[in-house]
């Protein structure tokens, strides 16, 4: 790890100004720090040689939960993972928010890891975490993933990277249709979640979202819509706790009177380089009965269009599968 400068800025303007004291270059100039735990790692890695690291946990009200009561629920980007899960009140009107923050890693990374790190969190790729590969993701010109060890890799996107992103948050937010709000030095701007990660082929191939130099993530509101009390998580890994996922899936659902299906999210995660939202698999459920064939077909839906590489083949009939239990588990159908 090379030496940087440290500073802990009490304001929003004073951590945009921090971060102008380094150039714009992804990987080289100054970086924020919220929780640590992907940071110091890409750090050690020499994946980003920052001169500048920016502490953001000198400025107040950013890790807080607050009860909006019919407009939702707000987010400060410093609350940990941990009071995200245990906050009582997004256990009972998001709890598949409060799952997702569960299935990350351990207590002691959800302790000290934080929501706005969880969502901008770099990729895991072996290939980008290697210090001395130059791969795609890191300015080279050849994604080694394409034809190398890919197991882990995307299924969906078509590259030119492969990379999936790592986040767990991030399909659930998705899926309950969360907003960013982002702070820069032309002031705050909002952008709908689903619209804050970007694909390898969109902008800087090195970059996940659309933050540019110098802006900040500082929350997340969270609006109350009809699915988001029968929203659910599911998480698989090949370890039972630490892992990433091989594959997720963030379900939510509205229920009729007549037990048909009224709406419908669905976002996978682990495969794709962003939140994999599919559409056409909600719209098939929609007025469908909530039931094992309705959820079996919007599944295989689901899945069309995915690409495996060598490796990954795999992440299909798990998909499938995930999202099958992932809707069930959201009627009320516990079949794991």
């Amino acid at each position: 790890m090379k030496a940087f400068e440290w500073s802990t800025p009490k304001t929003l303007d004073e951590v945009v100004k921090a971060l102008g004291t380094a150039g714009p270059d992804a990987d080289h100039g100054a970086q924020l720090l919220a929780g640590g735990q992907d940071l110091l790692t890409s750090m050690k890695e020499g994946i980003v040689e920052p001169p500048h690291v920016v502490n953001l946990k000198g400025v107040p009200g950013l890790n807080k939960i607050e009860d909006l009561g019919p407009k939702g629920l707000r987010i400060g980007a410093l609350v940990t993972l941990a009071d995200l899960h245990e906050n009582a009140g997004v256990r009972a009107r998001f709890p598949g928010l409060a799952e997702a923050a569960h299935a990350i890693a351990s207590p002691q990374i959800r302790n000290l890891g934080t929501v706005g790190g969880n969502l901008c969190q770099r990729p895991r790729c072996w290939y980008f975490r290697l210090e001395h590969v130059v791969c795609l993701k890191k300015g080279g010109d050849t994604c080694y993933s394409a034809s190398g060890e890919n197991k882990y890799n995307s299924i969906f996107g078509e590259g030119p990277s492969y990379i999936v992103h790592p986040s767990d948050l991030a399909p659930m937010l998705v899926a309950l249709g969360a907003v960013a709000t982002i702070y820069g030095a032309k002031g705050e701007r909002t952008v709908l979640l689903e619209k804050f990660f970007t694909m390898p082929g969109e902008g800087d191939i090195r970059r996940e979202n659309v933050l540019a130099h110098g802006e900040v993530l500082t929350r997340v509101d969270v609006p109350v819509s009809p699915v988001a009390k029968r929203s659910t998580y599911l998480k698989f890994r090949e370890r039972p706790s630490l892992d990433f996922a091989m594959s997720s899936v963030a379900a939510a659902l509205d229920l009729g009177a007549d037990g048909r299906v009224t709406d419908a999210r669905i976002v996978l995660g682990a495969v794709a380089p962003k939140p994999w939202r599919v559409p056409k698999a909600e719209a098939a459920l929609k007025g469908q009965p909530a039931n094992e064939a309705s959820f079996a077909k919007a599944a295989e839906i689901a899945l069309e269009g995915a690409a495996p590489l060598a490796k990954n083949e795999y992440k299909v009939p798990l998909t499938k599968t995930l999202v099958r239990r992932a809707l069930a588990q959201a009627a009320g159908q516990d079949r794991r």
